[in-house]
């Protein structure tokens, strides 16, 4: 197959995890190249440093958009530009792969997908933790029947982000271009993890709040409980206020078994064997209301140690993702994250938001496209970055 080479816009710390993978991940040798790294905003050290460390070029965004040696172009800027740079990298002619989520608006996330169509160009969102081997073991599971009927999923998203993490950018925890707080930003993944192993969310109630931290505009807390067409229930809680931090964490049960993945790895696993596993032994009732039991050693595929990179992510996972955009370039097929599934995640997090605002359920399909306020009595003195931004995006840098 041939190599397909890339550009990244946007050099925070996914886009410069990015480059990393790309010219480290051992698989990706012979199928990606990173060509040159740009930054979406005046200051350029990110992608400077990017540069340096990968051997690629720094650049700025309209002169890497009009290089011909460039097939794809990776988006990892704030989350209010994905659909907009996306839009100019594909009608650039390049190949799109965005961060999550796809963007803050259901109505920017179609125009992307439209956009994609009518290039004919393959478009992707980020979406790494469907390609964890922990992620796969349960979805391999749960559709083989091994957990029986799917029951329920608990979501634990409990980080600490201080002062400084808002006040590194100034779109980080404003509403223009972070499209929201704890849920859209960090919670998003897990949002759409536990719906590709569920099934998609049809109903959710929320409730949001701003209580560790002070001058952002979002929220920092936010606990909801969602719907599946299947009839399961999952509970989440994410939030940037949990000092000092812990790991995030997926619980997956059914009437038959029941997974655990916390930081990326499998550290549970249990499937009735249906020959001993009967609802009328006391005995494995009791093993189960003490957490015995536990198959996950024998669960976990025989695979080289997970590499973890510098900003405490799995490395792994993002290569496999960049692998199956370059194969989907190559075959002429969807990638396994496409538009219309970064959609569904967006949507879903927005429903959560209206949840949140009215006091009331929300069904996914009914729910607004785009995000109000989402706490009315919390007055944001951040002013909004996103017309600085967007001014700067295709500026040359000596105009800038």
């Amino acid at each position: 197959m041939s190599e397909l080479r890339f550009g990244i816009i946007g050099c925070g710390v996914i886009g410069r995890l990015q480059a990393r993978v790309l010219t480290s991940y051992p698989p990706l040798a012979g199928r990606a190249r990173l060509v040159a790294v740009a930054s979406s905003s005046r200051d350029s050290a990110g992608a400077r440093q990017a540069a340096a460390e990968t051997g690629c070029e720094s650049t700025d965004v309209a002169s890497l958009l009009a290089r011909d040696d460039i097939d794809a172009v990776s988006v990892c800027t704030p989350s209010g530009l994905h659909a907009e740079l996306g839009r100019a990298a594909l009608a650039a002619g390049k190949h799109v792969m965005v961060e999550k989520p796809i963007d803050v608006s259901v109505r920017a996330a179609d125009q992307l997908i439209e956009a994609a169509r009518q290039t004919d160009r393959v478009l992707a969102v980020m979406s790494q933790r469907r390609f964890d081997p922990a992620s796969r073991v349960v979805r391999d599971a749960l559709e083989a029947g091994e957990l029986g009927t799917p029951t329920s999923a608990s979501v634990e998203v409990p980080l600490w982000h201080g002062r400084s993490y808002y006040a590194s950018d100034g779109w980080r925890g404003t509403l223009a271009l972070d499209g929201g707080g704890a849920l859209i930003n960090q919670g998003v993944h897990s949002l759409d993890l536990v719906q590709w192993l569920l099934g998609p969310v049809v109903e959710v109630t929320a409730h949001t709040a701003l209580l560790g931290h002070t001058g952002i505009g979002v929220e920092d807390v936010v606990t909801a409980g969602l719907r599946h067409a299947s009839g399961a229930l999952t509970s989440l809680l994410a939030t940037t206020a949990a000092f000092p931090g812990r790991t995030t964490r997926l619980a997956v049960h059914g009437d038959r078994g029941s997974a655990v993945i916390d930081n990326d790895e499998l550290v549970y696993f249990h499937a009735a064997d249906a020959e001993t596993d009967t609802l009328a032994e006391t005995r494995t009732l009791a093993e189960g209301a003490s957490g015995a039991g536990n198959q996950a050693d024998l669960r976990r595929p025989a695979a080289a140690a997970q590499v973890r990179d510098s900003c405490g992510l799995l490395r792994g996972p993002h290569g496999e993702q960049l692998l199956d955009f370059c194969d989907a370039v190559a075959d002429g097929r969807p990638p396994a994250v496409d538009g219309p599934a970064g959609r569904e995640a967006l949507r879903t997090a927005l429903a959560v938001y209206e949840a949140a605002r009215t006091g009331a359920a929300v069904r996914v399909d009914r729910a607004a496209g785009e995000n109000p306020p989402l706490m009315r009595t919390v007055p944001s003195p951040v002013p909004s970055p996103a017309g600085r931004w967007r001014g700067e995006l295709f500026a040359a840098p000596g105009r800038r």
